[in-house]
């Protein structure tokens, strides 16, 4: 009786001793790890975040550039011939009109001396015509020869000048051909390249040497289209260039290009420098610009702090709080640095606010 009463109550017992060791047991790892990190997710109130903000009155971004000859010149060969005389080399300072380089005239002087003979040959022949053609229209009004005798000496005559007036122009031609053996210097410079040494064979289009004026340089720089599109002509620019005694200088005038690179959207500003800073062509300059017009705060650049900036692969974006308080990542377009701040270009407004550490963004759900 008493073992069957046990078989009976015994199913009873072993449940309750499981559920008694069940709420023994600490929280299973799956459960340990959920709230774990819903403990980290942070919600979007305690969320550091900056205002976007249009640049300040004064604020000024750098631009990279690079130092240009506004008159540079390469000097290339229009007649094939060898270099035999090679007089300048980089860092020469010529005067207009001195030679740099000589090629092997020889055969262009042999075909000048040919067209010359030519020349006095036909000289000769219209000489001689000229002179039949006179005795011929005295025997004509003596009644000695007839009218087609006189036309034909008078067409000799014309034949014999055209013939002479071809053969100098000819000769000028070879004259004109053979100077071209003679590289000149088109104006007062320095020579900043020599491609070429004694014995090359100069080839037409084949670069010999590249002059520019140190008198007139200017800086040419890459503006993004946002900036260019900002640009007037009261604009104040300043140009720092390393090694100069002064910091900055201003240039003396601008000019913006109007066709846009389509390899990079921007387009060419031309900063024209002061006379007589010692600058060379390829130097390194940086220009500053103001990001904003003064009191025009919709032409003003849009600013970030640069650590809210979030990069991954090839996007670039930040997280902006919605109207609803939680943070979204948004694609932007950046411009320059200035500082711990970073230009937008495109992407946010003015008043936003956007989420200083990524990172905790990207956990709140």
């Amino acid at each position: 009786m008493s073992s069957v009463a046990f078989r009976f109550f015994s199913p009873v017992l072993v449940a309750m001793a499981t559920a008694g060791v069940a709420a023994a047991q600490p929280p299973s790892s799956t459960s340990a790890a959920r709230d774990g990190a819903a403990g980290e997710a942070r919600p979007s109130s305690a969320l550091a975040t900056a205002v976007v903000a249009a640049a300040r009155d004064g604020t000024r971004a750098a631009y990279e550039g690079t130092v240009q000859a506004v008159r540079q010149t390469v000097l290339a060969a229009q007649v094939p011939g060898a270099v035999v005389d090679l007089r300048v080399k980089p860092g020469d300072a010529v005067e207009a009109g001195q030679v740099l380089v000589r090629l092997d005239a020889r055969e262009a002087q042999q075909a000048a001396a040919a067209s010359a003979a030519q020349v006095q040959a036909a000289r000769a022949a219209q000489e001689a015509a000229t002179r039949e053609y006179e005795r011929q229209k005295q025997l004509f009004e003596k009644r000695y020869i007839s009218q087609a005798a006189l036309e034909r000496a008078e067409a000799q005559y014309k034949a014999a000048q055209a013939q002479a007036a071809a053969m100098m122009a000819s000769a000028q031609a070879a004259t004109t051909q053979s100077g071209y053996y003679v590289v000149k210097a088109p104006y007062a410079g320095v020579i900043a390249e020599v491609p070429v040494v004694l014995g090359d064979m100069a080839m037409p289009g084949r670069p010999l040497v590249t002059l520019y004026d140190p008198a007139r340089m200017r800086v040419s720089v890459p503006l993004p289209q946002g900036v260019a599109s900002r640009w007037s002509a009261d604009t104040t620019a300043s140009i720092e260039i390393p090694g100069l005694p002064a910091e900055r200088v201003a240039p003396v005038a601008a000019e913006l290009l109007p066709a846009v690179d389509p390899s990079t959207h921007t387009q060419e500003l031309r900063l024209t420098l002061p006379a007589g800073l010692a600058v060379r062509p390829g130097s390194f300059a940086r220009v500053w610009l103001p990001l904003g017009a003064q009191g025009d705060r919709s032409a003003a650049a849009l600013l970030v702090p640069a650590q809210a900036v979030v990069r991954r692969a090839e996007l670039t974006g930040v997280y902006v709080l919605s109207p609803e308080g939680r943070p979204l990542l948004r694609q932007v377009r950046l411009g320059r640095r200035i500082g711990d701040q970073v230009e937008v270009l495109s992407g946010v407004s003015a008043g936003e606010r956007v989420v200083l550490d990524a990172q905790a963004a990207s956990r709140v759900r």
